[in-house]
């Protein structure tokens, strides 16, 4: 899951990029309203957190500019303002969520969990495809109730399919969705870690979940 981070206090982003990271989230940051605007026109994200008041652009003013052009992911707003005015406001220009400083990460985990739940459908935080389960709390992955041990990347491939099961995903978007700005390799690093998810969650014996489709990417379905 790629995710940007905007927030102009560089010890708060640094923290919240590290945390991000250790979750196994692909991560761009920007520090002031300007930069965060760039990267939403430029870049697909699956998750967009920014702080209201920065340089330049303000966070609503971002986010209002990012829904004017049918930018979709979600966006939780971190801020200091807590009046209901202010939550009224980020709440009606598009922002899903809105996250008062101080917050603690097992609230921020919380509420990201909830949007990415809301945006699969699901009332639970495990994703289910066949007898294949992925549980976004824990950041466990099972097949047939045995565990399955994966790297950081491969539980964020996985993760991104099973979020978007049955339809058909580019190298190029699990790419954009799961590095970050500063990747430059090329798109077959794709079919290596495919092929690494396949031995670990086809094996022989099994109905294969992790399909392709030729010259265009992958698909995750029964």
């Amino acid at each position: 899951m790629r995710v940007l981070v905007a927030e102009d206090d560089e010890s708060i982003r640094s923290v919240l990029k590290a945390h991000l990271e250790k979750k196994g989230y692909a991560v761009d940051e920007a520090g002031d309203g300007d930069d965060a605007s760039a990267f939403l026109a430029t870049t697909l994200y699956d998750l967009v957190l920014i702080d209201v008041m920065m340089p330049g652009m303000s966070g609503f003013d971002v986010v209002s500019r990012y829904r004017k052009r049918s930018g979709s992911a979600p966006v939780i707003f971190l801020t200091a303002l807590d009046s209901v005015e202010d939550k009224v406001k980020g709440l009606d220009i598009g922002g899903d969520d809105y996250l008062v400083k101080p917050f603690s990460f097992e609230e921020l985990d919380a509420r990201i969990r909830v949007i990415l739940r809301r945006n699969a459908d699901s009332a639970s935080s495990v994703l289910k495809v066949d007898d294949l389960e992925l549980d976004m709390k824990g950041r466990r992955v099972s097949r047939g109730g045995v565990e399955i041990s994966l790297s950081q990347k491969e539980y964020s491939i996985l993760e991104y399919m099973m979020l978007n099961r049955d339809q058909v995903i580019t190298r190029d978007r699990l790419i954009e969705h799961v590095w970050n700005f500063d990747y430059s390799g090329e798109s077959n690093v794709i079919d290596v870690y495919i092929r690494y998810l396949r031995k670990k969650i086809d094996t022989e014996g099994r109905k294969p979940l992790i399909h392709t489709v030729r010259g265009i990417g992958y698909v995750l379905k029964e």
